[in-house]
């Protein structure tokens, strides 16, 4: 049975926040000390590392739910499929529906129900659930979706990866100039004409990684001791991800049958561009190769790291010809593969 992907949406929000737009920011020490370069030297060092010249905001009336209902409806257009039919709809996010000002995040009813409330489905077996597993949240999502199909319970699976981190952002704290909103979704078919998921791997590394991920109080000491917001030990991460990733892409690559050299693309989330690089360089590297010129497109340099949204808004603006360079045909092999706080890795190798 071949399950592939038979249709991509995404959502790009509108609002444009620049590098320096945080020129005039106050970056604070996790101890409430002032860092000892101007922000000038900080944002410098901050592209030179990340590769982020910008990213994007949702407006403050657009909810996690709300863009991830627009990028679903973009992905049942393309499929051609009613959305009645529908037999999963899996939304994958980290901190629910976040409304400015508010110091809670609400996942009262889940943004899945919350999307098949606004789609207007009426079937009541088009079962709606949220997905929290970090960044690799919308790639897990898919490894779910396609096994409901291959075990006979369901035929359609909506999976959508959608966040709104500029709200749950510290503007004290330099990290928050990494994160951004975005919305992605797919849809899941057993399709012979579609492309094929050939495999998959997921770990979760839980002992002294389990925290490199975290929510704390702002950096600030005159700031809301209530409020909560994302905060990360970069360096550990960095030093995780550059051992642990490549792993996991080769176990999966292994186990598809498929060569290395048939590679022809990778969709890894967008993270951290020195950090992704590393990543697929390692990853090459495990097989004697090097890394091929034009593997790899990258969206992080003008959208920033949109979390669970990152890989599936990317695939789908690669499908619709805006990275004219990476341009997928019938047949090619592609991976997907992720990184985040659980701390979670996955991948999936997939025949477009």
């Amino acid at each position: 049975m071949k399950i592939g992907i038979t249709g991509t949406g995404c959502y790009i929000p509108s609002i444009i926040t620049k590098n320096e737009d945080f020129l005039n920011h106050e970056f604070l020490e996790t101890d409430g000390s002032a860092f000892g370069q101007p922000n000038t030297v900080i944002v410098e060092k901050f592209k030179a590392i990340t590769g982020i010249e910008a990213r994007r905001y949702a407006k403050p009336e657009l909810k996690t739910s709300d863009i991830g209902y627009l990028a679903a409806e973009e992905a049942i257009k393309d499929a051609g499929i009613d959305k009645e039919t529908l037999d999963y709809i899996i939304f994958a996010h980290n901190f629910g529906d976040l409304t400015p000002g508010k110091i809670q995040g609400d996942t009262l009813p889940s943004l899945a129900t919350r999307v098949k409330h606004l789609l207007r489905i009426q079937n009541p077996k088009c079962v709606a659930y949220d997905l929290i597993f970090g960044c690799p949240g919308w790639i897990e999502g898919v490894i779910q979706a396609t096994a409901f199909i291959k075990s006979g319970m369901a035929k359609n699976c909506l999976v959508i990866g959608a966040e709104t981190l500029s709200r749950v952002i510290d503007p004290y704290d330099r990290d928050s100039m990494i994160f951004s909103d975005g919305a992605g979704a797919t849809i899941l078919q057993a399709n012979p004409e579609s492309g094929e998921i050939l495999s998959h791997a997921s770990v979760t590394y839980a002992n002294e990684e389990a925290y490199y991920l975290y929510y704390d109080k702002t950096n600030s000491t005159k700031g809301c001791t209530d409020t909560r917001y994302i905060k990360m030990q970069g360096r550990k991460i960095y030093e995780f991800a550059c051992v642990n990733v490549p792993k996991a892409m080769a176990e999966c690559l292994d186990n598809s049958g498929v060569s290395i050299d048939d590679v022809k693309k990778i969709f890894i989330h967008q993270a951290n561009e020195k950090m992704d690089e590393a990543i697929v360089k390692r990853f090459y590297k495990m097989y004697g190769k090097e890394m091929p010129a034009n593997i790899m497109p990258m969206s992080i340099h003008e959208l920033g790291n949109s979390s669970v949204a990152t890989v599936p808004t990317l695939y789908d603006m690669v499908l619709r010809g805006e990275f004219p360079e990476h341009e997928l045909k019938k047949g090619d092999v592609v991976i997907f593969a992720s990184v985040g706080a659980g701390m979670n890795i996955n991948a999936i190798v997939y025949r477009y």
